[in-house]
């Protein structure tokens, strides 16, 4: 049998030319199957390896450009683990950032009232529960399992109590009695005409495609929060919609502030705007 480090090295080359991190990404395979963690292998690099036969078929299937996440069954997000599976949106680093905005608000505000629209995986639902104590949230999606994973990694991360899972198109079945103080989304923001990657393909398209023009679950989103005057909206966004979005909110709308936000890789991203 071939040893660790050798099995990594042969099976890297396979993943050249869908990951900038082949040897990383190997590694994780690996791992996953074994169940262990980087430190063990790393002491155990000169071990011999018997599972070649079931990590051949993950880097196969990897090399097709099969979500990493997918295969795994999880993803990093903010620092904590969340569980991912087929039909839900995998969690995006840049989110984390949507996270940091809303918790720059959140902390002025007692015991504040969240509405998320579109939860996905539940990534920011879980985060804004467990960074913010007494907060309350209603998450809801249209997708069944989506709110099942979402509720899943509540009860992994122990914030169930503190979130409401509701099945609604954006606000069509939220309690209208909830005085909200904020509504956060990453909702589908992609033009329908749009060529995806082929690794994105594998993901929903009801959680990539926004409309004819991509902008339109925003501006509905817009709309409804400004007429239920919530005070604040956090929403990411594409990298081309600042401008359209910021004329319609000025064409349609007195708001007290609107501020646009970059991402890691310096593209606009999205907005937190104050009714």
């Amino acid at each position: 049998m071939k040893r660790y480090k050798q099995i990594i090295k042969e099976y890297s080359k396979e993943l050249r030319e869908v990951t900038h991190i082949p040897a990383k990404e190997v590694e994780i395979l690996l791992l996953h199957l074994l169940e262990k963690n980087t430190i063990w292998l790393h002491l155990n690099y000169d071990k011999e390896c018997s599972c070649e036969v079931e990590l051949k078929k993950l880097v196969q299937r990897r090399a097709q450009e099969y979500p990493l996440e997918y295969i795994t069954k999880k993803a990093s997000f903010y620092g904590e683990m969340f569980k991912v599976q087929e039909g839900v949106l995998i969690p995006r680093p840049e989110t984390e950032i949507l996270i940091d905005k809303a918790l720059e608000v959140l902390k002025d505000i007692k015991s504040p009232k969240i509405l998320e629209i579109g939860v996905g995986s539940g990534i920011i639902s879980v985060m804004l529960a467990l960074l913010v104590e007494d907060i309350e949230i209603v998450s809801v999606d249209i997708n069944d399992k989506a709110l099942e994973l979402a509720k899943r990694n509540a009860i992994k991360h122990k914030v169930e109590d503190k979130i409401t899972f509701i099945k609604s198109d954006l606000f069509t079945n939220v309690p209208k009695e909830i005085k909200f103080d904020m509504v956060v989304s990453n909702p589908p923001y992609i033009a329908d005409d749009y060529k995806l990657p082929k690794n994105v393909k594998f993901e929903p398209s009801n959680a990539l495609f926004g409309g004819k023009v991509g902008d339109e679950l925003l501006k509905d989103i817009i709309d409804t929060t400004l007429n239920k005057k919530i005070k604040y909206l956090l929403c990411e966004m594409g990298y081309d919609q600042k401008k359209p979005l910021n004329n319609y909110l000025s064409d349609n709308y007195k708001i007290n502030k609107i501020e646009f936000y970059k991402d890691y890789e310096d593209f606009d991203r999205g907005f937190l705007l104050q009714g």
